[in-house]
């Protein structure tokens, strides 16, 4: 059986469901699944809990499913350049899990590896702890923080193999992988699809063996969150 939809719509099929946790890979803009996350947005699916490092910014990336209010709660780490998601917070139209960016990688990570719970030292002693159990180790106070384990998990590649084994583009490898690792099922958008055989092993960042659906994405228009510049010296 091919791993390869014609397009994301048809690699989501079955698998949306109201209510449902999303694990999205992406930092801000960048490896940021955007054909997945324009078809979830067409599907009206709603009431989701999506744990992702961000939300995008305001129309763009998860940003658009909080601009059609499919999203419910999110369990994130940065928010700051999201306006719509400040105010439906601050409304209380959203439900906010902060979570330090390292404990939610490692969140998604231990999720994936069958670790329901991990302790750390992050976010001791502040808002982060409220109502979480702690416990000490060679006298040292941790917390424990819960493994991520979603129903779904989207994720952005630069090229994987008609098997589905991927490569990430750099930075774009960012919560990608862990995302990925989370869901119980995974599907993938990449910009190129090559035979297998094309990929060096040592050159895979994600076996096949986690993917199961897969959709070429491209051609891509690369965005830049916020674009600053500077008027020309002149002499």
């Amino acid at each position: 059986m091919t791993k390869i939809y014609p397009n994301a719509a048809a690699a989501l099929e079955g698998l949306l469901f109201d209510g449902m946790t999303i694990s999205a890979g992406g930092f801000g803009l960048c490896g940021v699944p955007e054909r997945l996350i324009d078809a979830i947005v067409a599907s009206g699916v709603g009431g989701l809990t999506v744990a992702s490092n961000n939300a995008g910014i305001d129309g763009e990336g998860l940003g658009k499913l909080l601009r059609t209010r499919q999203i419910r709660k999110m369990i994130s780490s940065y928010v700051g350049e999201n306006k719509e998601f400040e105010r439906q917070y601050l409304a209380g139209e959203l439900e906010v899990e902060f979570c330090p960016q390292g404990t939610l990688a490692e969140r998604m990570r231990a999720g994936g590896a069958g670790i329901p719970g991990f302790y750390t030292r992050t976010g001791v002693g502040t808002l982060v702890a409220e109502g979480k159990e702690s416990k000490e180790f060679d006298g040292e106070t941790y917390v424990l923080e819960r493994g991520i384990r979603s129903d779904l998990a989207i994720i952005k590649g630069w090229k994987a193999d008609e098997s589905g084994n991927l490569v990430f583009r750099k930075t774009a490898r960012n919560f990608n992988h862990p995302a990925a690792t989370s869901g119980k099922v995974c599907v993938a958008e990449v910009e190129e699809i090559v035979p297998v055989g094309s990929i060096d092993p040592d050159h895979i960042h994600l076996p096949s063996i986690y993917v199961k659906r897969l959709v070429l994405g491209a051609p891509y228009d690369k965005k830049i969150e916020f674009r600053t510049t500077r008027a020309r010296e002149t002499a």
